[in-house]
């Protein structure tokens, strides 16, 4: 692959409340720099939902020597709302690209599932609970996909008023972008058990369409059977229905670092097998999903992170005296995927 990469959580917005308390831009730059250097990415998105915390993230990055996927990521926004947010996005991407960086702006994500107007239900879990019926999403597909390309039209034409760059957008499959206005295919690609037995083979179709391809989401939670799950494995927490902050997990699961592992380090292969250009390990850290492991399993929200890092809120790790988190076995096997290839 031509960018090895890693998402990177700034922060994400829900209804004026930001994830990834403690944000702070020392230690952002020392995890950047943790990740250039002993996960060996050449490449990271920089996600959230705050522009500043993006820009500032952004900064850092570029002033490594990497490269740059700008990516404003609207939760429960308007479409007025999410074009503002991208216009703002857009000035500051440029202000990082015209000091030499390579930057990507990334026009939103899963708009379809993430934003009202798309899809049935109020809200993100309503609209990610019809994946389970496929027969109701199928019935839509037309719909879906005339509904999020005009509106990408007009959020692509906005964003190349303001950013000279490259534009891309991280899409789901059931949304048909129609990808001429864009420079890059984008795909958040999990695969699951229904999928599995197919899975390479629909990463070949990607990259046989003529575009550069890139793998903007994929990863595994750290519990096991996981993987099977593929994108769903959140749904195992339970949510504060105002914040969307993370409260508990329905019920108590067997951790599996190995699983997670496993899952990264095999779906990296069939992306460098397959002929993709770019890919995003999701993700480096969730803040919002800390590890506790001395009281109610039910309270160790790490088993449900797709994290390659554990985050503590009472201590700091070990590994890098200072941050308070610890590699898991699937920090190991990105690092050295990358490393070799």
């Amino acid at each position: 692959m031509r960018a090895k990469g890693i998402s990177y959580d700034t922060g994400f917005v829900h209804n004026g409340a930001i994830g990834h308390e403690g944000f702070d831009s020392e230690v952002v730059e020392r995890e950047l720099r943790i990740i250039r250097d002993d996960l060996h990415c050449t490449a990271v998105r920089v996600m959230g939902g705050d522009p500043e915390r993006i820009e500032l993230a952004a900064a850092h990055a570029a002033d490594l020597g990497l490269e740059v996927w700008f990516s404003p990521y609207p939760l429960e926004l308007t479409e007025d709302e999410t074009l503002a947010l991208f216009a703002d996005c857009a000035v500051r991407a440029e202000r990082i690209r015209r000091r030499g960086a390579e930057v990507v702006f990334v026009t939103g994500a899963e708009l379809s599932l993430m934003n009202k107007g798309y899809l049935p239900g109020d809200s993100t879990d309503e609209r990610v609970a019809l994946l389970r019926r496929p027969e109701l999403v199928r019935e839509r597909l037309g719909e879906i996909g005339a509904r999020v390309n005009d509106f990408l039209g007009r959020a692509v034409a906005l964003v190349r008023e303001h950013f000279g760059g490259r534009v891309t957008y991280a899409s789901v499959p059931l949304e048909r972008v129609d990808w001429a206005p864009f420079d890059i295919m984008s795909v958040d690609l999990y695969r699951s058990a229904e999928i599995a037995g197919r899975f390479a083979e629909g990463v070949r179709g990607l990259v046989a369409q003529g575009k550069p391809v890139a793998i903007t989401e994929f990863g595994a939670a750290g519990y096991r059977g996981a993987g099977d799950r593929g994108a769903l494995g959140l749904e195992i927490v339970e949510y504060d229905d105002k914040t969307r902050a993370p409260v508990r997990l329905n019920g108590e699961y067997a951790r599996d670092e190995a699983g997670q592992a496993a899952y990264v380090r095999e779906l990296l292969e069939i992306f460098d097998a397959g002929g993709v250009d770019s890919a995003f390990v999701f993700t480096f850290a969730l803040y919002d999903h800390p590890h506790r492991p001395d009281g109610d399993p039910r309270d160790d929200l790490d088993l449900a992170s797709y994290g390659i890092v554990k985050v503590y809120e009472d201590r700091l790790g070990a590994t890098y005296p200072g941050l308070p988190w610890e590699p898991k076995a699937a920090f190991a096997a990105v690092a050295d995927h990358y490393r070799r290839h």
